[in-house]
């Protein structure tokens, strides 16, 4: 069976910002007619989950105004530099907001986080070889990140963490749950950080 082709007749921008823009779409449907959809385009991510030589990961607490409450999360930013190859990008999250280089990154997950109405496609590495950044070279934090808590657990502890519902940024579970089981599966299923993005 082929499936239907969606086409997008129209669309007229409701907002626009310096992270997103929202649209509203006009898309054919597969059981006829035509409906309308929100959809945010936004800049996408990437997302570091830092295993050091003990299988401990690295964890960051900050404040995110739209739930109102700081959340547990992996470090990871915004895919904010046109062009720039998004291992760079994770490299330079992890040193920003753990204080982190890292000597080998593998590919562990993609996803789409919000597909209901978002276009955001987010990359999450898995980085290990860690050695603190240099006092001297450490980035300063600002804004949320001026009093990010960081935080050290054992990967297990981190993915009870998860299922205990302490952890609920949805790209920190898909990491966490993802290095666990690429762990388990001695690694083999990791991919290369040049992997084409979805």
């Amino acid at each position: 069976m082929t499936a239907f082709a969606h086409e997008t007749l129209s669309r007229t921008e409701r907002y626009a910002g310096p992270i997103f823009t929202v649209y509203s779409d006009q898309v054919t449907m597969s059981g006829g007619g035509t409906a309308g959809r929100d959809v945010v385009v936004n800049k996408n991510a990437v997302v570091v989950v830092a295993l050091d030589d003990v299988d401990r990961v690295v964890l960051i607490k900050q404040y995110r105004h739209a739930v109102g409450k700081r959340l547990w999360e992996l470090p990871a930013g915004l895919c904010d530099v046109e062009g720039e190859d998004l291992v760079v990008t994770a490299a330079r999250e992890l040193a920003e907001e753990a204080d982190l280089n890292a000597g080998r990154f593998d590919l562990l997950v993609d996803l789409h986080p919000s597909p209901g109405f978002s276009a955001e496609k987010v990359r999450i590495f898995l980085a290990r070889e860690l050695t603190p950044v240099p006092e001297d070279q450490r980035h300063e934090r600002t804004d949320e990140e001026a009093d990010i808590e960081i935080v050290w657990r054992d990967l297990d502890e981190a993915v009870a963490m998860v299922l205990r519902g302490e952890i609920t940024n949805a790209a920190a579970v898909s990491g966490l749950l993802a290095a666990a089981r690429a762990r388990e599966d001695g690694w083999a299923t990791l991919r290369p950080t040049d992997t084409p993005p979805l």
